[in-house]
């Protein structure tokens, strides 16, 4: 299937590894441009030189910068004006006990998971709403309908991003803009290694234990009882991105394996 893509610029925020990565290479793979971003230099150039390497011809490009710091964003946006193709996919996670999150870490996952969607869309969106084209899309995740209690500050942010979706979207009535959010579930990416180490350092047991007890007790509800790959989520990715998704506006779209136990 043509998702005619041609001619189209994404730009994917935290993208140089996991779903971001893997939604960049998808994206290549259908011929749209490509701007990935990092934090460090040295991480968007390695991987740039990944995709370049996995898909022939690939228009690809990086900026680094931090979405925690205001000052490099804004040199983001001078660099990268217009797009096409917004997927507001950087965050970070931790689990930590509730009495354990300080002031400090509340602010600063509300500014990087949240804000920084909030930040590119206010610069972009208004120039789709121009051209009368854009797709906006915002990777929250199922711990926003199901909040997980070992790290309630990540789930919040992802909640925010639901409400910023589909505000946004009421405002391109009459218009070919759409915004979305996509809901992964218990994705296999680089950081959910690190995330069942520790959760089996908490609990004083081998990661490999960890990531077994993970859906028997934290996510039990989940049909696939097994984690989903970046792939299969850049696929749903992919499409919302493309012109074929033009009836698909202002949703909210699981890719969670069955996690979350309701009908909508």
């Amino acid at each position: 299937m043509d998702l005619q893509l041609k001619g189209k610029t994404a730009f994917i925020s935290g993208s140089t590894q996991g779903i971001g990565f893997a939604i960049a290479q998808n994206l290549l793979k259908e011929g749209a441009s490509v701007v990935i971003n990092g934090r460090t230099a040295s991480k968007v150039d390695d991987a740039v030189k990944r995709l370049q390497e996995s898909v022939p011809n690939a228009n690809v490009s990086g900026i680094a910068a931090d979405f925690s710091k205001v000052e490099e964003i804004d040199a983001l946006l001078q660099k990268l004006p217009e797009i096409d193709i917004l997927v507001n996919n950087a965050g970070i996670f931790e689990p930590k006990a509730f009495t354990e999150i300080a002031d400090a870490d509340w602010f600063k996952f509300f500014e990087v998971n949240v804000l920084s969607g909030v930040r590119l869309s206010r610069h972009y969106f208004p120039k789709m709403l121009a051209k009368d084209w854009g797709r906006i899309i915002f990777i929250s995740s199922e711990s926003a309908v199901n909040i997980p209690e070992e790290m309630i500050h990540y789930g919040m942010t992802k909640t925010a991003q639901l409400s910023i979706s589909r505000g946004l979207s009421e405002l391109t009535k009459g218009s070919n803009v759409t915004v979305n959010s996509v809901l992964p579930g218990p994705t296999k990416s680089e950081g959910v290694a690190d995330f069942v180490k520790q959760l089996g350092e908490a609990n004083q047991v081998t990661a490999e234990e960890a990531e077994k007890d993970f859906f028997k007790n934290a996510r039990p509800s989940s049909l696939l009882q097994r984690f989903a790959s970046v792939e299969e989520v850049a696929n749903l990715v992919t499409y919302v991105a493309s012109p074929l998704s033009s009836g698909t506006n202002g949703s909210a779209l699981k890719v969670d394996g069955g996690v979350a136990k309701f009908i909508l």
